[in-house]
C-alpha cells in the first residue's frame, strides 16, 4: 500500500470517528447542555433555543466539510481529483465554512455587546480569525485545483 492510500485510509477512519462524535454532540450533548443552562439560570433561559439552533447548525457545517472531504478522498484514490466534480465538493466546503463564519460573527456581535469580561470575546475573535483563514485557504485551494484541472485537461488533449 503506497503512502497516499495509507493516508487516505487513516483520514477516513478519523473522519468517521469525528462524524460520529459530532452526531452525538448535535443530538444529545449540546441540546442537553442548553436545557441545563436554562434550568440553572432562568434569566438566560431565553437563549436556550437560539443557542441550540446555532450549535446544531455549526456542527452541521462541520459535517458538510467531513462529507465533502470524504468525497474528495474518493476522487484522490481513483485519480479523479482533477475534475469539475471535485470543484463542486470544494465549493460545498467553502459555503459551509462561510455559513459557519457568518453565524459565528453574529454571535460574536451579540456577545461583545453584552460582555462583562473580555475572555469570551477574545476567544470568539480567535475563532473568527481561524475560520476566516480556513475559508480563504479553501478559496485559494479551489483556485489551484481549477488551474491543475485545466492543465491536466490540456495535457490529455495533447497526448
Amino acid at each position: 500500500m503506497n503512502m497516499t492510500n495509507l493516508a487516505v485510509t487513516a483520514l477516513r477512519v478519523l473522519l468517521v470517528m469525528a462524524f460520529g462524535l459530532l452526531v452525538v454532540f448535535q443530538t444529545l450533548s449540546l441540546p442537553g447542555q442548553f436545557a441545563y443552562m436554562a434550568e440553572q439560570n432562568p434569566a438566560d433561559a431565553y437563549l436556550r433555543w437560539p443557542l441550540t439552533v446555532f450549535a446544531v447548525v455549526e456542527v452541521a457545517c462541520v459535517q458538510v466539510v467531513i462529507v465533502s472531504t470524504w468525497k474528495l478522498l474518493t476522487m484522490v484514490r481513483r485519480d479523479r481529483i482533477f475534475s469539475k466534480a471535485a470543484l463542486a465538493w470544494v465549493d460545498a466546503i467553502v459555503w459551509a465554512v462561510l455559513t459557519a463564519w457568518i453565524l459565528l460573527a453574529g454571535v460574536f456581535v451579540f456577545i461583545v455587546l453584552n460582555a462583562d469580561d473580555p475572555g469570551v470575546p477574545m476567544l470568539l475573535t480567535l475563532m473568527l480569525v481561524g475560520g476566516a483563514v480556513i475559508g480563504l485557504l479553501m478559496v485559494v485551494m479551489r483556485a489551484l485545483l481549477r488551474q491543475a484541472t485545466a492543465l491536466r485537461t490540456d495535457m490529455e488533449a495533447v497526448i
